[in-house]
């Protein structure tokens, strides 16, 4: 197999592997969800995936509370593939806002390809977002998502914020 071809295997490899990723949340929702019902399913996952944010703010403290032009390069260099599982598009770079907005999502495309309701892909978008705010609140930052929602074009829109902003 040439490099091209090696390359082009892995990031799919990659891609399949946040769809599954994807599915195991919608799975575990809908599992939660049959005993607990919807909201509280919801909140049982946001803390977790929030906690998986948390274990993750080292690597963005040190810039804390107001580095935003390194969280942003930082950020960045994270994402997976130079960014093309996200597309990511820098909307506010000043030294008081940051603004991303991703164009693609793997974890949504897999919900909607799976045939979920728009109203539960919303859901499960609000969910997986948690993984962020758990990420930047907990380094000091301030931070909010602007999640997917029916009719919405991309996915989510991280706005990230100087530490009590």
């Amino acid at each position: 197999m040439n490099q091209p071809d090696k390359l082009e295997q892995l990031r799919q490899q990659l891609l399949d592997s946040y769809k599954n990723r994807a599915l195991i949340y919608y799975h575990i929702y809908d599992e939660l969800a049959r005993i607990l019902g919807p909201d509280q399913a919801e909140e049982i996952l946001k803390r977790a995936i929030y906690r998986r944010g948390q274990e993750r703010e080292r690597e963005y403290a040190r810039f804390a509370p107001n580095n935003l032009a390194a969280v942003k390069e930082t950020f960045l260099a994270h994402l997976p593939d130079d960014g093309r599982l996200f597309e990511p598009e820098i909307l506010t770079d000043t030294p008081d806002a940051l603004d991303i907005k991703f164009h693609r999502c793997p974890l949504r495309e897999a919900w909607v390809e799976a045939g979920l309701p728009d109203e539960l892909v919303a859901r499960l978008c609000r969910i997986a977002a948690e993984v962020d705010y758990g990420l930047f609140r907990e380094a000091g930052f301030g931070f909010f998502a602007d999640t997917w929602q029916p009719g919405g074009e991309g996915c989510c829109c991280l706005h990230i914020r100087p530490g009590g902003a």
